[in-house]
């Protein structure tokens, strides 16, 4: 089976609401670069698909620490959809390019654009884990005026002041 012809099957289940597909962030008029990052529209159906439940709270990977690894691409596919139906917002990913390393996500406001790099586990390196937030806001063409840590819980303290650090479960409370 060719590419294309899974790229079309990917854009039908966009189209029926079971996967969304965020498009690569490309500010020039070329070819985009990357493919398109699918986020899961309904968690459910997964888990009853794979008969496999993955938890998202702290105390639930605390009791199954193998699962996180999963979890946090579950949390990436969660904030994704979820970001991605918020009306006024273009949603896009960074894809990894030449010295930029990738972001999760870009939303677009207007003519500002705010990285979102999902880190979804409890050690947060600080450094490690903002380099790619970093990145994208030294860059004055993205014009990002602050760029947003997607965690696990709330005590992360980042040390760079245009890095805001916010749990999940607050920015799903956001509507």
């Amino acid at each position: 089976m060719g590419w294309q012809r899974v790229l079309t099957y990917l854009k039908f289940l966009n189209d029926t609401l079971l996967i969304r597909l965020v498009e690569p962030l490309e500010l020039r008029l070329k070819k985009k670069k990357g493919p398109p990052k699918l986020c899961l529209c309904d968690h459910s159906l997964r888990a009853s698909w794979l008969q496999e439940i993955l938890p998202l709270t702290p105390q639930g990977l605390d009791a199954a620490p193998h699962l996180s690894d999963i979890s946090g691409h579950i949390a990436e596919s969660i904030t994704g959809y979820f970001l991605g139906n918020m009306p006024g917002l273009d949603l896009a990913w960074f894809p990894e390019r030449g010295a930029e390393p990738e972001v999760d996500f870009s939303i677009t406001v207007g003519e500002y654009r705010i990285p979102v790099e999902i880190k979804y586990r409890r050690p947060i390196d600080t450094h490690r884990d903002t380099l790619g937030l970093r990145a994208f806001l030294d860059k004055t063409v993205y014009n990002a005026p602050f760029g947003v840590l997607v965690t696990l819980l709330d005590e992360v303290c980042i040390d760079d002041p245009r890095v805001i650090a916010l749990p999940m479960s607050s920015l799903l409370l956001m509507r």
